[in-house]
């Protein structure tokens, strides 16, 4: 039995727990599955949950580490990504209900490195619309709740606020957080969520991560 708990592990855990074969990429998938179909009612940290694609990824990546075949540390690691950030063929919102229909017709280059990584995408999270503002409101497509406090619907800061309130709540171990035009942290856009969810967050390079 693992010592490593799916939903609090951070993502050097679970890279090392695969490694060992202490965990598997199915199990801990499974296992935020079932936390997310649980606790996103509520918290409203997820705008969509992409279950199926996400176990399918998993397997994949399972036998690729098992084979000795893993693309690096990342591999078989789930991640969120807030819906600013496009997927080919799935619904980009930016938290408007304007793009409400909007599909993506490619994928963004950050996601395209993390999910050519191994990372596993689990699905997005709620915005502030088109990350334009810090308290992590959002009048039409809801508000996510701050998971410190159960009673009280308190602010999960944003622009960021489900990607916050799902890795705070263990509802994911990482998310791809980025503010409107591809440049992380404007206006505070990630700082104020884990300010608010108490998590630790680093920030990339704008070129290491968007560049070509």
């Amino acid at each position: 039995m693992s010592s490593v708990d799916p939903a609090f592990a951070t993502v050097a855990e679970l890279s090392a727990a695969f490694q060992r074969r202490a965990l598997s990429p199915v199990d801990v998938v499974d296992a935020l599955v079932k936390r997310i179909d649980t606790l996103n009612p509520k918290l409203h940290a997820y705008i969509d949950v992409y279950a199926a694609d996400a176990r399918l990824a998993a397997e994949a990546a399972d036998k690729a580490i098992r084979s000795g075949h893993a693309a690096g540390p990342l591999h078989g690691v789930p991640v969120a990504l807030k819906d600013l950030v496009d997927l080919e063929g799935r619904v980009t919102t930016g938290g408007s209900k304007v793009w409400a229909k909007r599909v993506s017709a490619v994928t963004a280059t950050l996601a395209r490195r993390f999910i050519g990584a191994g990372m596993i995408v689990l699905g997005k999270t709620h915005t502030v619309e088109f990350a334009m503002g810090g308290w992590g409101t959002n009048t039409h497509m809801g508000t996510p709740w701050n998971p410190w406090d159960a009673k009280v619907h308190r602010t999960p800061g944003g622009s960021s606020s489900g990607s916050g309130v799902a890795v705070s709540a263990g509802l994911t171990p990482a998310v791809m957080a980025h503010s409107l035009g591809c440049r992380p942290d404007r206006w505070r856009s990630w700082r104020t969520p884990l300010a608010a969810g108490q998590i630790a967050g680093a920030r990339g390079h704008p070129d290491a991560i968007h560049g070509n």
